[in-house]
């Protein structure tokens, strides 16, 4: 049943990914009047933000916001950008600014678990590996495996309601601030919903992942 929910998730994943390729180099054609920069400065401004940087960063699909300086980072083709793409990526990633001033709880408490996650994410791998590998011998050392794993899964599910609530933000203010129209808005949204997918299927996948651990560890037992 597990490997039947890996090749599931693998599939949906490639999916997921051609779908959003495909949106956004469609919504990248329909021009509007402002860069993604410019956009992500007036949706600070009108949610009262005034002490976030803006600036941009290299790559593809390397935009983020920062809480800890406060900056928010947008690759090259969203911060120059005058489309309907960029702006629903810049406006996005102003969402979790809002978020972060607003003191939503979500946000608060994945920003709080990074640490735990990063350790756990640099270490998970060898110490699964060694886990069974010495499984007859040492069953624990899977056993610390399976608890740091179950630390980045948990952090995909705190993650969803994170994404999928800057986005929600973000159409909301895409649509009343007049940067999208009645034509380009569904654009917006679209572009936003097959991005927040791929949240969806990585936490599944993650946990499907943490199942097949604790199979293993269980049949040990």
């Amino acid at each position: 049943m597990i490997y039947l929910i890996f090749i599931a998730t693998m599939i949906a994943s490639w999916l997921v990914q051609l779908m959003l390729k495909s949106r956004f180099e469609e919504y990248s054609k329909e021009g509007i009047y402002l860069s993604g920069a410019e956009v992500a400065r007036k949706m600070l401004e009108d949610n009262g933000i005034y002490d976030v940087t803006i600036q941009s960063t290299p790559g593809q699909l390397t935009d983020h916001y920062n809480p800890t300086n406060k900056t928010l980072n947008l690759s090259e083709s969203v911060y120059s950008c005058r489309n309907v793409a960029a702006a629903a990526v810049a406006a996005h990633e102003c969402g979790h600014a809002v978020q972060h001033a607003k003191g939503y709880a979500p946000l608060q408490l994945r920003s709080k678990l990074v640490p735990v996650v990063q350790f756990a994410s640099n270490t998970v791998q060898w110490v699964l590996l060694a886990g069974i590998l010495l499984i007859n011998t040492f069953p624990s050392i899977l056993l610390l495996g399976i608890a740091l794993f179950a630390m980045t899964t948990l952090f995909s599910f705190i993650t969803l309601p994170v994404e999928i609530n800057a986005s929600r933000r973000a159409v909301e203010w895409l649509d009343y601030s007049g940067v999208v129209n009645w034509q380009t808005k569904p654009m917006a949204q679209t572009a936003l919903k097959w991005a927040a997918y791929t949240y969806v299927i990585a936490a599944i996948s993650s946990l499907a992942t943490l199942m097949y651990y604790i199979g293993i560890y269980s049949r040990r037992s």
